[in-house]
């Protein structure tokens, strides 16, 4: 739901932005449509704010002809230095960023500098459109004209990595698709190229967690079926909710479903060597992979009555995703 526009926050935040300039930063998060990024891209224009996405917004136009802003880094190191300048901070739609975990090298979770004043103009999972709409006009905004979108460039053949399976993503994915990103680690290549992709709908994995992806899609596909929806899943994550390909099969949804089979929880992986870990013995390497066996997520579908197929480079990825465009769902097996 949109939140009433408060006109004396809307005020405080414009002459806030105005009078810090790139000191003063405004955050979007929860629900963020594509008047939402253009009147953020208006109100950093008109006063030289600096403007992030929440580092996993709940949904987020991207796409072709639509302002992109980077996402606050999901490592607190990175964060804390993106956001050392900041005196202010205004947030639409979100709360001011901490880590995601508590780490003793860091030795603090509140990414903000301390002496940053926070205040808010939209409350959280509302829908910020509102609110920004009015900071806009409070500030003197003017529409922002983008220069053409660069298509996304064909990768030649050759093995699947992160990259080019990212690039043959955005370069396939049609205009209103819906996608369900729970990709993880394997997710960067896609990120790279979404502001040049077909205009679409990103539902992010949200507060951290894992195993939403397949069942978003899920909801997703019933809310708008006249839309594609691709769920763009990494195969760790897919594991905790694996029932929903049975859903997606007797509802006969049309999911495109690429899994990014990297065999491993690399972001666990990740995390334990930052946690001093950096050469883990036998015990702790065999909680973070998936080989041990190799998961079959072709046979796994398939005995849920989703037709799959395993790819492991670009030029198959490409036929199968072309092979998904007809009704009712499609498995991806994509060999990382």
């Amino acid at each position: 739901a949109a939140t009433a526009v408060d006109a004396d926050a809307i005020d405080a935040a414009a002459r806030c932005l105005r009078e810090k300039g790139a000191r003063a930063g405004l955050l979007l998060g929860s629900f963020l449509s594509r008047a939402s990024l253009e009147a953020a891209a208006s109100i950093r224009a008109a006063t030289g704010c600096r403007v992030w996405v929440d580092t996993f917004p709940g949904r987020l136009a991207q796409g072709a002809g639509i302002p992109a802003f980077d996402a606050v880094p999901y490592f607190p190191e990175q964060a804390i230095e993106a956001l050392a300048s900041l005196e202010a901070l205004v947030t639409a739609g979100a709360r001011p960023p901490v880590a995601f975990f508590g780490y003793r090298t860091v030795g603090r979770s509140d990414v903000l500098p301390e002496a940053c004043a926070r205040s808010s103009i939209a409350e959280l999972h509302s829908d910020p459109e509102p609110a920004l709409c009015a900071l806009r006009e409070a500030t003197g905004g003017a529409p922002v004209v983008l220069p053409p979108a660069e298509p996304v460039a064909d990768v030649a053949d050759g093995p699947l990595d992160f990259l080019s399976l990212g690039a043959v993503l955005a370069a396939w994915q049609p205009e209103g698709a819906i996608l369900v990103n729970e990709a993880a680690t394997s997710g960067l290549g896609f990120t790279l190229h979404a502001a040049n992709a077909a205009p679409h709908d990103v539902l992010h994995l949200t507060g951290g967690a894992i195993g939403q992806g397949l069942p978003g899609a899920v909801g997703a596909a019933i809310a708008a079926p006249d839309r594609r929806v691709v769920a763009f899943q990494a195969d760790g994550s897919g594991m905790y909710t694996l029932q929903s390909l049975w859903t997606m099969a007797r509802e006969q949804l049309d999911v495109t479903i690429v899994v990014c089979a990297n065999r491993a929880y690399r972001i666990l992986q990740m995390e334990l060597g930052r946690t001093g870990n950096a050469d883990p013995g036998p015990v702790a390497r065999s909680l973070t992979d998936l080989e041990h066996p190799e998961l079959q997520w072709t046979r796994l579908a398939e005995g849920m009555g989703v037709p799959a197929r395993r790819v492991t480079t670009t030029t198959e990825l490409r036929d199968a995703l072309d092979a998904s465009r007809g009704p009712g769902p499609v498995l991806i097996e994509a060999i990382l």
